[in-house]
């Protein structure tokens, strides 16, 4: 069964609907998908590794990802790098001002480990929106149905 990690960054009760949107979107019950949750300070290298296509999301914290999400992307960086090339991903920021220094810095990260983008970042910025509760559902659904369909 193919295996979706979700790495997210919910230090907030918004960010946490948000997180717990895109599992439900990920985990809906007509996709046939294994779907992982880790906060980005559990997860490590061997989760990567594992998995076949990988969800992130984070919060823009003064311009940038959150600490949390770029302390992740230290510890698996090279562990990862040539044995993750081509993984399918999608990101989602939750951005108080326009969030292109959180998505920037994520991107910039990726492009050195090869990763492959489903989609464009979804950013969701400035006051909070219902519904950014259903895009982020939509995401993980759609992440979901194309790994098990082997799109991605």
């Amino acid at each position: 069964m193919p295996r979706l990690l979700l790495i997210a960054h919910a230090p907030s009760d918004n960010t946490r609907r948000l997180t717990e949107a895109a599992l439900a979107g990920a985990n809906h019950p007509d996709i046939d998908v294994e779907v992982i949750y880790k906060p980005p300070l559990e997860a490590n290298a061997d989760d990567v590794l594992a998995a076949d296509a990988i969800l992130l999301g984070t919060t823009e914290n003064f311009g940038y990802m959150s600490g949390a999400m770029k302390d992740f992307f230290d510890r698996i960086y090279y562990p990862c790098l040539e044995h993750t090339e081509g993984l399918p991903y999608a990101l989602f920021v939750r951005a108080g001002n326009d969030g292109t220094g959180a998505k920037g810095s994520i991107e910039r990260i990726i492009i050195g480990l090869k990763w492959r983008a489903i989609q464009p970042a979804l950013v969701m910025a400035g006051p909070f929106q219902q519904d950014f509760i259903s895009q982020c559902e939509e995401l993980g659904m759609t992440l979901a149905a194309g790994l098990e369909a082997g799109i991605y």
